[in-house]
This record gives C-alpha cells, sequence and structure tokens, in this order.
C-alpha cells in the first residue's frame, strides 16, 4: 500500500523513507537536502535579480554563511521555545535537527536580526539590501515545504476536498480527534485523510517569488519588496495555519502564534508600505 496517496490525483507514493542516503556511516535525510536545494535555488535567484539590476551580488554571497546559520539556529530556537514539553527532559534532542522541527518565521526574525547587524557593519543600506536579499526566500520557502511531505509533518485537518491527502495512520506525526475521528480502512490499512497544507504553502510562496520578481523593477523606494514580501507571506501563513494540526501554541491560550505573528507582519508591513508611498508623493 502507499505511505502516501494523492487519490483525487491519482498519486500514489510508496515506501518514502525519510533517509536519503547514508555515506561514511552518516546519514543524510531528505529534509536536509530539500531545504539545501531552497537556499542554493534561492541564492541563484538573488544572483539573477542582482544582475539585472547591476547590484553587486557578492555581498550576498558573502553575507549566506551568517544569514543562513542565523535563520536556522533561530528557527530551532523558536520551535523549542512553543514544544518545550517535548524537550525538556532529553536536551540533546534540541540538536537533532536533521529530524525536523524548525519554524520558518524564527528563521525569518533570525535573517533578518543578522542581515541588520551585517549592513551595520558593512556601511550598506539595509533596506535596500533586503529588497534584494528577501526575492529568494520565498522559492526558497517554497522548496523547503516538501521537506515536510517528505516527514509527514505540517499537515492540517480533516478533510474530503480536491486535494485531499492520505497518509497511512501508522506513519502519522500529529493525530486529532477529528483526523481519527474519519479513519478510513483500505485493505485493511487505515489511513489519514488531511489537508495537504505544506502543498498549499508551497504554492503560495511559489506565486509570492513570482510577484516579487516581477514587481522588482517597479519599486518605488528602497525596502518596497522587504514589506511586499511579509504582507503576501503573512496573509497566506494566516490562512493556511489556521487549519494546521501542528500549531505552534502561545502557551495556554490557545492562540496560535504563526498566526498571531501573521496579524502583527501584515498590519506594520502595510502601514510601512503606505507610509513610504505617501512620502513619495509629498516630494
Amino acid at each position: 500500500m502507499p505511505s502516501i496517496w494523492f487519490p483525487n490525483l491519482d498519486i500514489k507514493i510508496f515506501n518514502l523513507d525519510e533517509v536519503a542516503f547514508k555515506i561514511f556511516g552518516a546519514t543524510v535525510y531528505w529534509y536536509a537536502l530539500i531545504i539545501l536545494t531552497g537556499l542554493i535555488i534561492g541564492l541563484l535567484a538573488v544572483i539573477y535579480n542582482c544582475k539585472k539590476e547591476n547590484e553587486d551580488y557578492e555581498i550576498y554571497m558573502d553575507f549566506l554563511f551568517y544569514g543562513y546559520i542565523s535563520a536556522i539556529v533561530s528557527a530551532r530556537i523558536y520551535y523549542v521555545m512553543f514544544e518545550w514539553d517535548t524537550y525538556k527532559n532529553d536536551l540533546i534532542s534540541i540538536l537533532k535537527i536533521n529530524e525536523g522541527g524548525i519554524a520558518i518565521y524564527g528563521a525569518v526574525i533570525g535573517g533578518v536580526v543578522c542581515a541588520f547587524v551585517y549592513t551595520k557593519v558593512k556601511k550598506l543600506n539595509f533596506l535596500n539590501f533586503a529588497d534584494f536579499a528577501i526575492v529568494g526566500l520565498p522559492i526558497g520557502q517554497a522548496i523547503g515545504r516538501w521537506g515536510n511531505f517528505v516527514n509527514r509533518e505540517a499537515y492540517g485537518g480533516y478533510t474530503d476536498s480536491f486535494f485531499k491527502m492520505r497518509i497511512l495512520k501508522e506513519e502519522a506525526t500529529k493525530l486529532t480527534a477529528d483526523i481519527t475521528n474519519n479513519l478510513l480502512v483500505v485493505d485493511g490499512f487505515e489511513y489519514i485523510q488531511v489537508h495537504p497544507t505544506f502543498l498549499y504553502e508551497s504554492i503560495w510562496n511559489l506565486l509570492n517569488f513570482i510577484i516579487l520578481m516581477t514587481y522588482f523593477k517597479n519599486r518605488k523606494f528602497k525596502g518596497e519588496i522587504f514589506f511586499m514580501y511579509f504582507i503576501i507571506y503573512g496573509i497566506g501563513r494566516y490562512f493556511i495555519e489556521g487549519i494546521r494540526v501542528d500549531q505552534l501554541i502561545i502557551g495556554d491560550t490557545g492562540v496560535a502564534v504563526s498566526q498571531l505573528l501573521s496579524i502583527v507582519m501584515v498590519l506594520v508591513s502595510t502601514g510601512l508600505l503606505i507610509y513610504n508611498r505617501k512620502k513619495i508623493k509629498k516630494s
């Protein structure tokens, strides 16, 4: 029987292993390879845009190492903060990042902070730097979400929609009441049937990337592309996060931290976008 099954798309995936291969005794996971692929494609997008706009792309290549490390560390810290009960009795597991468990908002926060420090040290304009650097992020996210697919994580609740995804119950990473109340039995195998939210976000990020790349030549002020990214991503993430079953929750409030951050991000970025456009009209 297939491990993952999209019945309406007639797609069946058998024996999907989280391990890509082993080399010299070390295990290499698909999750890590997919994240790395997203990073490389994102960098290529930045370089392409720099060449097109006559920007020095070498400063972005120089920043890559610092930004990547900062993003990964921040993404892990962010995730562990809101899943502390999972890690508090096994602290060494915090270091097992290759098994999954990072939060994209944490990565974005870490990357932005690192970029701010980097531009200050290099005496560069932060907002201009951010405009060029940010275009690589959504395409990297679009690719990176497929790491969640391999790990059978970041999916939504039960659905019977066109894009419904079936996962063998024994391989599912998160079970909720609505999912277990709607189990499917096919040839003696139990399946959960859920929203493929990883796919929804991958498509949304791809659209974000296309919009930013297409609009870039028309930017009216430094920082505009940066703000646009947060507006577009925040809107999509708010709605997609609402149907996920593995949300990071703020304490016992029941409030999904990613939805709260999305609202703040959209409001602040929209305000800054409007302010700067009005400022240009007055000048």
